[in-house]
Order: structure tokens, then C-alpha cells, then sequence
């Protein structure tokens, strides 16, 4: 079947679909997007997603698009007509089409709407039972990661950093020496007395979706949660590592630029919080 978008109110076929050349978004990456997991054909943490996407729009001052309803009927639609049970469903609004200047467009114009879907499968079982490595990098992304903004070059060249050297995921580092985020995922470490730790939603880092779920499951089943900064060489020292995203859910690290962590092999806490939040999600595992 062929696949179907979504673009400024108008459903189209996706080798079709198509923005005005003058799209703020594509010429000054003026937009922000999400990225949502579907698992049996429902949006997973949908609320969620789309808070923090009006928070986004507010932060550029973009108005939005639709009230959360439309949004939510449109998002399932383009679900419908791709006949995803199981999947990613990518939003993307920008601030629409306006000739060329830096400076917001004078007069109001209508902000684009992009929504795509496709089926996805989540890590195997080989990659959740053997763990993933990562490796460092240096931060060197702007001031404003917690704006989920299509800017998204240094991520880009990060994440090819680290399919060049075989790793799953690249960690950003900055200048201090503690690690931020992963290049489309976040950080976590446990602590040898096995307190999870992963840094705090500032401005340094996006506050990812599946982050904010794991942080109230992990609370609700009374482990010890910390949000704090973390070096390298803490994690590298540490009982276990793992990242968190929309589209990996929870997967054990177990090596960070060659070296092992917690003995090389994926940790209890990294397994039980993948279990728990496959339940959450509604999604059974590999």
C-alpha cells in the first residue's frame, strides 16, 4: 500500500508531499516536531508528546495549529490511512511560508503542518539481551536544547560519528565534563547502591518523552531516583547504563568508548525498566 501525508490540510502520497519552497522551516529550521511511538495502533504517551510540543511552539512563538482535539483526530487518521498498528508517527509544525528575512514575518501567516507515519520495529532481542555502545563526543549544539526544534545538524553529525566507529549512539559531553544527552536519546547511569541517575530537564537537554514515563514508573515501583549531572568517568565506574527514547524505549549501555560498563552486560534495573514500560506502552517485547 502506498503511504499517505499529511501537509497544510490536505492528504497526499508521501513521494508526493511537498512544502512552499519559502517554508520557514526549510530555510531557517523555524519549526519544531515529535516524534511519537505507536504501539497497536494508539499513540503512546500522546498527552505527553503534546504538551510538550505547545511548549515548543510557545517558546519560538509559533502559534498553534489546532486545539489538542484536531491535532488528536488528524494524528490518528494519518494512522488509519497508513494502516500503522505498530510504528512512528512524526508532527512537524513550522512557522509557514513568508519571503526570506531573519526577522518574523510582519503580517500573521498560517504555520505549516506536516504528519507522516510509517511501521517500526523497536531494538531486537540480540540488541536488548547484548547491550548497545555508545561513545563521547563534545557538546556542541546551541543554548536551547530543551526546545524540540528541526535544527538539528550537530545531532546529525553525531549520530553518523558514532555508525562510523560501530556504536549505537553518540553521548554529547560539554565543556565541564558532564555528559548531556545522547544525539536522539537520554542518559542514564545506576549507581553502585543502585539509585538511577540522568541529568535535569534544563536548557541543556531535551526532555524526552520516554524520560519523564520512566522517571514516574521508576518512582511509583520505589527506586531512588536522582536528576543530577554525571561525568564519564562516573559512568564508566557505574553499576549499570542505559539510554531512554521514543522510538528504543530502554536499552542497557555496556560499553562507553570501548570500555565496559557494570562487567560488560546489561543490568537488572535497565531490564526491569524496559519490562515496565512495554507494560505502560502496551507493547509486548521481542
Amino acid at each position: 500500500m502506498s503511504r499517505v501525508a499529511y501537509v497544510n490540510g490536505t492528504y497526499v502520497p508521501h513521494r508526493a508531499a511537498a512544502v512552499h519552497v519559502e517554508d520557514r522551516g526549510y530555510q531557517f529550521a523555524d519549526g519544531v516536531y515529535e516524534v511519537i511511538a505507536v504501539a497497536n495502533g494508539a499513540p503512546i504517551d500522546e498527552a505527553l508528546h503534546l504538551k510538550r510540543l505547545e511548549r515548543s511552539l510557545a517558546e519560538l512563538r509559533i502559534a498553534r495549529p489546532f486545539p489538542d482535539r484536531v491535532l488528536r483526530h488528524l494524528m490518528r487518521e494519518v494512522l488509519r490511512r497508513n494502516r500503522v498498528r505498530n510504528g512512528i508517527l512524526y508532527l512537524q509544525v513550522t512557522r509557514g511560508a513568508a519571503p526570506r528575512d531573519h526577522a518574523f514575518p510582519e503580517r500573521p501567516i498560517r504555520p505549516s503542518v506536516v504528519m507522516t507515519a510509517r511501521p517500526a520495529r523497536r531494538p531486537g532481542r540480540a540488541t536488548v539481551e547484548g547491550g548497545i555502545d555508545v561513545i563521547t563526543i563534545p557538546d556542541i549544539r546551541w543554548r536551547r536544547c530543551d526546545i524540540k526544534s528541526v535544527s538539528l545538524l550537530p545531532n546529525v553529525l553525531g549520530k553518523q560519528q558514532a555508525k562510523e566507529a560501530g556504536a549505537y549512539e553518540a553521548w554529547m559531553v560539554a565543556d565541564d565534563g558532564t555528559v548531556t544527552e545522547g544525539t536522539s536519546t537520554n542518559a542514564w547511569i545506576v549507581t553502585k547502591d543502585g539509585t538511577l541517575v540522568t541529568r535535569p530537564a534544563d536548557h541543556v537537554i531535551l526532555n524526552g518523552v520516554t524520560r519523564i514515563a520512566i522517571l514516574d514508573l521508576a518512582r511509583r515501583n520505589g527506586l531512588a531516583v536522582e536528576e543530577r549531572s554525571f561525568t564519564v568517568a562516573e559512568a564508566l565506574g557505574a553499576a549499570e547504563a542505559f539510554l531512554t527514547s521514543t522510538t528504543s524505549f530502554v536499552l542497557p549501555v555496556v560499553r562507553i568508548d570501548g570500555k565496559p560498563v557494570g562487567g560488560g552486560r546489561p543490568g537488572r534495573f535497565a531490564n526491569r525498566l524496559l519490562a515496565t514500560y512495554r507494560d505502560h506502552a502496551g507493547e509486548a517485547g521481542p
